[in-house]
């Protein structure tokens, strides 16, 4: 098997998913194709050398739809021998993606590729796309679907986590962000987002609230609960964990991912082609793996493909020196870490989407970058990146510094 490895991590800052942030007035496509010009003036590549480009996508419908990933080639002026394809693996699409992308050099299919992701969450809003597993009873019942924030509260009463224990999880989070950015531990893969005149639109995270307390965020009303209640879906888990006497809704916009827009991708290659170009790996990929886990609960599935892709591996967790996990909810990570046996030092070092927000296609691109600077930074050898996904399944992938 050829090796693979990481040349370059680009993202865009991450804008406020909605009508007012900062973004929305930017489509998918041109934060894509942005991120794409970056990885080419960065890197010098000739564009003909790049075999595929895979970006995730979980809305690929309206401007984000008909291959993304294709029209982003073109808008950015690669060479008309570069393909495309847009894949969706959830909340995981950037993270597979990326995989996907590794795969083919890995194999020997290709000897350069581009993996990552995109989402305008302002402007193609979340669940756009429908689906079965949602809006056809016949599907939903027999799995016993409920949204999300049901599946994390779920979590949160099935595992003892209390509203002070997410509360403060998120605390730290922003405190983590807002210390990542202010020593400008991001300046190494983001890429300011600029307008058609060049000017920058956007060069920061702009979901941040690094102002939050335990305080603030304890006058937040449970954003599920009502839902629970009144939608019956508090009834329809109880019958899947009878156990459970009474869901405790725990999650608010203040300990869950924040909805933003954005863009990331990571350029992959075989050593010639760095060679070639004369470019530094800056880590090797050593492994991925992706499973199912119980559809009703949902969010535990990082905790069950992490303990397969280490298997994999023949490796163990004192392996890994970082770990990266999408904060979807507070609760996720908290379980996560338990699940693990790992401590809170060693992981989302850096803060997560709960502080900066979770652009639905792109976060696992953006995360496995966040956790490759900060191997560089606190000169680390390896780590594991993982992401929760919707109806069940768990996505990682375990890099190595060169």
């Amino acid at each position: 098997m050829t090796d693979c490895y990481i040349y370059d991590t680009v993202r865009t800052p991450r804008g406020k998913g909605k009508k007012n942030g900062t973004l929305h007035e930017v489509t998918a496509l041109e934060l894509a194709t942005q991120v794409l010009n970056n990885i080419k003036d960065r890197t010098k590549i000739d564009t003909a050398d790049v075999d595929d480009v895979v970006l995730g996508c979980v809305a690929p419908v309206g401007e984000q739809g008909a291959c993304i990933a294709r029209t982003a080639v073109l808008n950015a002026d690669y060479d008309q021998s570069v393909s495309g394809v847009q894949i969706n693996r959830f909340c995981a699409s950037g993270l597979e993606a990326t995989n996907m992308a590794a795969a083919q050099v890995m194999s020997g299919q290709s000897q350069m590729s581009i993996g990552g992701g995109v989402e305008s969450m302002s402007r193609v809003p979340m669940g756009s796309d429908g689906g079965a597993m949602v809006a056809d009873p016949s599907v939903a019942i027999k799995n016993y679907f409920v949204p999300q924030g049901i599946s994390a509260d779920l979590i949160a009463t099935k595992y003892g986590f209390s509203r002070d224990d997410v509360d403060s999880y998120a605390v730290e989070s922003q405190k983590r962000a807002k210390k990542a950015w202010d020593e400008k531990r991001f300046s190494k893969s983001i890429t300011p987002v600029k307008d058609i005149n060049g000017l920058t639109v956007l060069d920061h995270d702009e979901h941040m609230r690094p102002d939050a307390t335990m305080q603030s965020l304890g006058s937040l009303d449970p954003s599920f609960a009502m839902m629970g209640e009144m939608a019956g879906f508090d009834a329809t888990i109880q019958q899947r964990y009878p156990e459970v006497e009474a869901v405790n809704h725990v999650h608010t916009a203040g300990n869950s991912s924040g909805i933003v827009d954005g863009a990331a991708g990571i350029l992959l290659g075989n050593k010639e082609m760095g060679d070639k170009y004369g470019l530094k790996a800056r880590a090797k990929i050593k492994g991925f793996a992706s499973t199912g886990s119980e559809p009703s609960i949902m969010l535990t599935g990082p905790g069950y493909v992490s303990d397969k892709l280490l298997k994999n591996l023949g490796m163990s967790k004192s392996d890994i020196d970082l770990w990266e996990l999408n904060e979807a909810f507070a609760v996720v990570v908290l379980r996560y870490m338990e699940h693990m046996g790992i401590d809170h030092s060693d992981i989302n070092v850096n803060g997560g989407a709960i502080a900066m927000g979770h652009p639905l296609g792109a976060t696992g691109a953006m995360i496995l970058g966040t956790v490759l600077d900060e191997l560089e930074r606190s000169n680390k050898s390896t780590a594991l990146a993982t992401l929760c996904v919707g109806g069940g399944m768990g996505t990682a992938t375990v890099i190595e510094r060169v």
